[in-house]
C-alpha cells in the first residue's frame, strides 16, 4: 500500500499497521526467513545477533535523547521504560560469562567491527542520517517497529532461550533485553501490562503525529523501510559463520537431557525471533489480537512443561 492509497486522516498507529502489511508479508515469507524457522543458530550465532541489535539500538537511543523535545517525538520518548540498549550490554556480558566493561574487546564482537555485515552497517547509517537531518521524525518509525516488537513477543522469547541457553527466568540474567517495566512503577511488566505500555506508544504516536498528513506519509514510509532493514539484519546473522565459530569460544550445548536436539530447539527459538517484530504489524494488536499472544504462551508454557525437564 502506497502512501497515496492510504487514508491519511487516520491515527497514525492505524496507518502503520496498514502500510506495513505488505513489507511484513515479503520478510515473513522469504526464503531466508524460512532458513531462520530452520533454527540452525549456534549460540555464538545468537550472541552476534544480539550485537548487532546493541548497535542498533545504541544508535537509535541516542537519536531518540538528541531529540527527546521534538513535538512528534517527545510524546513517546520515555527512556526508562522503553530503553534496550543497556539491556542488551548486560545480556551479552552474561551469555559470553565476562564482565559488561569488557564484551566489546570479545573476538566475536571485533569480528563484527572489523567486517560488519552490510546490513548492519546500513541500519545503522540510517538511523545517524536521520538523527543529524533538519526532520528526526522518520526516528518514530524505528521505535515503532523495534520496541511494539519487543514488547510483543518479549515473554515467549524470554521463555524459549531459558530454555535453550541454561538461563536463569526467574532472575532474569541473560534474558533482560525481554524484559520490560511497568508504565508506572520498577515491577516487571506482565503480559496485559505490556499491552497498556503498547497502547501508551501507540497513544504517544497519534498525539505526536497530530493531522500532519505530510509527517504520517513521511513515518509510514519509513516504518516500511525499518521491516526491510530489520529481515536483512536476520540475514546477517548467518554471514561467514565459520570464521565466527572459529574466532569465539562459546559453544552451543549439543542436546538436552530429554532427548531434544538443540536444533529443534533453536528452530522454535528463531521463528519466534523473526516473528516478534513482525506483530506489529500482522494484527496483534487490540483486545482480539492480545488474546490471541496470550494463547501463544500458554501453548509454548504447556509445551515447555511436558517436553522438557
Amino acid at each position: 500500500m502506497t502512501s497515496s492509497t492510504l487514508d491519511l486522516s487516520q491515527p497514525l498507529s492505524d496507518i502503520l499497521r496498514q502500510s506495513t502489511k505488505e513489507a511484513h508479508d515479503g520478510i515473513a515469507f522469504s526464503p531466508e526467513a524460512a532458513k531462520l524457522s530452520n533454527g540452525e543458530l549456534s549460540k555464538t550465532e545468537y550472541v552476534r545477533f544480539l550485537m548487532m541489535l546493541w548497535h542498533i539500538y545504541a544508535a537509535l537511543e541516542e537519536g531518540l535523547e538528541r531529540h527527546a523535545t521534538h513535538p512528534v517525538l517527545e510524546p513517546t520518548y520515555n527512556p526508562p521504560l522503553l530503553r534496550r540498549a543497556p539491556s542488551l550490554s548486560s545480556d551479552i556480558a552474561q551469555l559470553l560469562q565476562v564482565s559488561e566493561s569488557t564484551w566489546k574487546s570479545h573476538p566475536i564482537h571485533q569480528s563484527l567491527i572489523t567486517s560488519p555485515p552490510k546490513a548492519m552497517s546500513t541500519y545503522v547509517n540510517r538511523i545517524h542520517d536521520i538523527s543529524n537531518s533538519g526532520d528526526p521524525t522518520p526516528l518514530v518509525a524505528h521505535a515503532y517497529v523495534r520496541y511494539l516488537g519487543d514488547l510483543s513477543g518479549g515473554q515467549t522469547i524470554r521463555h524459549s532461550l531459558a530454555k535453550a541457553y541454561d538461563l536463569d527466568e526467574a532472575s532474569g540474567e541473560g534474558l533482560s533485553f525481554y524484559a520490560f517495566k511497568e508504565l508506572s512503577s520498577s515491577k516487571p511488566a506482565s503480559l496485559g501490562e505490556m499491552k497498556r505500555i503498547k497502547d501508551w506508544f501507540r497513544n504517544g504516536m497519534n498525539e505526536g503525529a497530530g493531522d500532519n498528513t505530510s509527517v504520517k506519509a513521511v513515518i509510514a514510509q519509513e516504518a516500511k523501510d525499518v521491516f526491510r532493514y530489520n529481515g536483512d539484519l536476520f540475514n546477517a546473522i548467518l554471514e561467514d559463520p565459520e570464521q565466527v565459530r572459529k574466532d569465539s569460544p562459546v559453544t552451543p550445548k549439543a542436546q538436552y537431557s530429554s532427548g531434544i536436539a538443540v536444533s529443534s530447539v533453536l528452530a522454535v527459538i528463531t521463528a519466534v525471533s523473526v516473528a516478534h517484530f513482525f506483530l506489529v504489524a500482522g494484527g496483534f494488536s487490540g483486545p482480539r489480537g492480545f488474546a490471541k499472544l496470550a494463547a501463544a504462551e500458554q501453548w509454548f508454557t504447556s509445551f515447555w512443561g511436558s517436553t522438557v525437564q
